[in-house]
């Protein structure tokens, strides 16, 4: 019978349960506290997710094997048909593999879970650096995102990605998941469904469990902002694989769109469910 634990190569693990930047909320960043010496020894776990990406995610691995500070380069490979994790493998990853697709939001989970299990005692957790598995080459170029949160300026970046070239969307998807974060927390990103992120442990944990699907960069974005944590956006030139105007290509939309408003619902839920529950909890006001 089959485990659905994921696998590290082949071993069964279980988790221990600027000016270029648009700055989101001031509030006190995790990195800031860290001491000079400490701060010295901070290194950067990547983490990427992946299904079927055995074209790419080679030069993936490779690219992120490059990046200053990174020294452990994790592959998750989400229920894969194709050799994913054996090509992730000879690149150099470290690979993780779940036996049935489970969600990008659950492949992050893993991966930040497993670089728990390896960060080493004495030293500060590495930060996480989530990246997708269709960049190739240009994965190098995420590196920029790294150092607002290895500085202790903010809690989370996110890529700000150029123009794709045969990119088919409409921009609908990206409107609506901007306007709910405006909404929600008065920060309008530019690019809020871009996966491209570097966080920290401490601000990765404090938005657990992640919105299920296509849904989990607003609902991150959602939840760490309203908490307080502090949030950029980091130009990178980064270059990967678009949705197209196809068919397939608008239906991946289509689940986008219903992701986003799933996991932005369930936060509008919870958001007023905790201001009935505080109002309920005040004792009445004294007459006069």
């Amino acid at each position: 019978m089959s485990s659905d634990r994921p696998t590290v190569d082949g071993v069964d693990e279980r988790a221990h349960g600027g000016d270029d930047q648009v700055s989101a909320r001031r509030a006190k960043s995790v990195s800031s506290n860290l001491s000079g010496r400490a701060a010295t020894r901070q290194r950067v776990a990547v983490i990427i997710p992946a299904k079927d990406e055995s074209r790419r995610i080679a030069a993936t691995v490779r690219a992120a094997k490059a990046i200053p500070r990174v020294d452990l380069v994790l592959v998750v490979d989400d229920g894969s048909e194709d050799n994913t994790q054996d090509v992730a493998r000879d690149a150099g990853a470290v690979v993780v593999r779940h036996s049935h697709n489970r969600g990008k939001a659950s492949a992050m989970e893993t991966g930040a879970a497993v670089v728990a299990m390896r960060d080493a005692p004495g030293r500060p957790p590495r930060l996480l650096l989530f990246i997708d598995g269709d960049l190739a080459e240009t994965a190098v170029n995420t590196a920029p995102l790294i150092l607002p949160v290895f500085e202790g300026r903010a809690d989370m970046s996110i890529a700000l990605l150029p123009p794709q070239a045969g990119a088919g969307g409409r921009g609908i998807v990206v409107g609506a998941a901007r306007r709910a974060i405006s909404a929600m927390t008065g920060w309008t990103p530019t690019q809020p469904l871009s996966g491209m992120r570097c966080m920290t442990r401490e601000a990765f944990e404090a938005a657990t469990p992640l919105a299920r699907g296509w849904g989990v960069e607003t609902g991150l974005t959602i939840d760490l902002l309203r908490l307080g944590y502090v949030a950029v956006e980091v130009p990178c030139d980064l270059r990967h694989r678009p949705s197209g105007t196809d068919f397939r290509g608008q239906m991946h939309r289509a689940s986008q769109y219903r992701d986003v408003v799933l996991a932005v619902n369930a936060r509008r839920v919870r958001a007023v469910g905790k201001a009935v529950r505080e109002s309920t909890s005040k004792p009445p006001r004294a007459p006069r």
